[in-house]
């Protein structure tokens, strides 16, 4: 049994006694908002984290850190050192973005470095590997993808980014938009390239009970991803973005029935005075599923300082009940993030969390744990 199975029949598990001793949360608080689909735990049920993690209603702004290798630079020892940083700055978790090198092995390794929840985008090796052995992405084979995503939950990842909601009926919205930016996420374009190419829908929609059975059997988190994320704050709260979000909130819908956790990721670019739109519309549409953002991002004219940008959206948006900050870094937009970047980003997005917290985080509602 998954934990939200576990949460709905009532029962409370040693990871939700956990969780609520590290959060000072009574462990009825941590199963409930379980069973309602509010709070996740970041886990594996056959290769579980050495520390395990939370992210949801009422607990502490979590904060993630991206590492990761490119085609021009792949250097894991790099790689390594920025886990490293990054769990001596306070990061709560870590992705491994790598689409250079050896993709598997330097997953592995940094799953063995860092002690807390580790999550990835499957969709950007199973492009990587079509591209390299058969020429291009848009040769990738259906099976392969979901393949990929077994591969990394056998690895011990805990949270998969997934762009469930990347289909031909959103792009539709998209073409009619008139974007700045179009697409700027990396695994939403590779999703859509291969729709295009090969006149078919995406695959993680179409057979999603196929995904539902791999995250199920493992327990980690769905993480749904915004593939129509906006790369301006002049396209944000378009269209494209919100019939997306409106499609992410049916299938965690469905996810939770199945027995499986989920996050919901956040836009990007977003001027200020939407954020709170932004936060209160996740709420509604996907029934207070913890919503996981990166930055926001609150103006775009600040390459080389987008960690000071994305602190103060991500102070905003924590405030307003975000659960879960994608850090920035002084690299966003420019280069792969240094181990000194990678410090810098982690430490202004643990301050941004703070900040939200003092604003939201009360648990004089709830029964706190007895002291020994």
């Amino acid at each position: 049994m998954t934990q939200i199975e576990f949460a709905r029949k009532g029962k409370i598990t040693p990871e939700m006694e956990y969780i609520a001793h590290d959060e000072g949360v009574s462990p009825e608080y941590i199963r409930d908002g379980i069973a309602q689909g509010e709070i996740v735990i970041l886990t594996n049920s056959k290769k579980p984290p050495k520390k395990l993690i939370a992210v949801g209603k009422g607990l502490r702004t979590k904060v993630n850190a991206n590492i990761g290798t490119s085609e021009e630079h792949a250097v894991l020892e790099e790689e390594i050192e920025k886990a490293k940083v990054a769990i001596e700055a306070g990061a709560d978790t870590i992705m491994d973005l790598s689409t250079g090198g050896e993709l598997a092995k330097i997953r592995r390794t940094i799953r063995e470095v860092f002690p807390g929840p580790m999550g990835t985008v499957p969709i950007y090796e199973a492009a990587i590997n079509a591209a390299r052995n058969k020429g291009g992405i848009i040769f990738m084979d259906e099976n392969e993808i979901f393949d990929t995503i077994e591969a990394h939950a056998k690895d011990g990842v805990n949270f998969v980014t997934v762009h469930c909601g990347v289909t031909l009926e959103t792009f539709t919205r998209l073409k009619n938009e008139g974007r700045l930016m179009n697409i700027v996420s990396r695994g939403g374009a590779m999703h859509l390239v291969w729709m295009l190419a090969n006149k078919k829908d995406n695959p993680l929609h179409t057979y999603f009970d196929r995904l539902l059975e791999i995250a199920h059997e493992y327990d980690i988190t769905l993480s749904l991803g915004d593939g129509f994320r906006p790369g301006s704050i002049k396209d944000a709260t378009d269209r494209a973005q919100i019939q997306e979000l409106i499609l992410l909130g049916e299938l965690k819908e469905r996810a939770n029935k199945a027995g499986v956790q989920v996050m919901i990721e956040g836009p990007g670019h977003i001027p200020i005075e939407e954020i709170e739109l932004n936060v209160r519309l996740e709420k509604k549409h996907c029934k207070n599923a913890p919503f996981y953002v990166l930055g926001p991002v609150v103006t775009d004219i600040a390459p080389g300082y987008d960690h000071v940008v994305a602190a103060i959206g991500g102070a905003l948006a924590a405030s307003y009940g975000a659960d879960f900050l994608c850090y920035v870094t002084p690299s966003e937009h420019l280069a792969l993030p240094t181990p000194e970047d990678v410090r810098e980003g982690v430490i202004t997005t643990r301050i941004a969390a703070h900040i939200g917290d003092l604003a939201t985080v009360s648990y004089t509602h709830l029964t706190l744990p007895t002291k020994a």
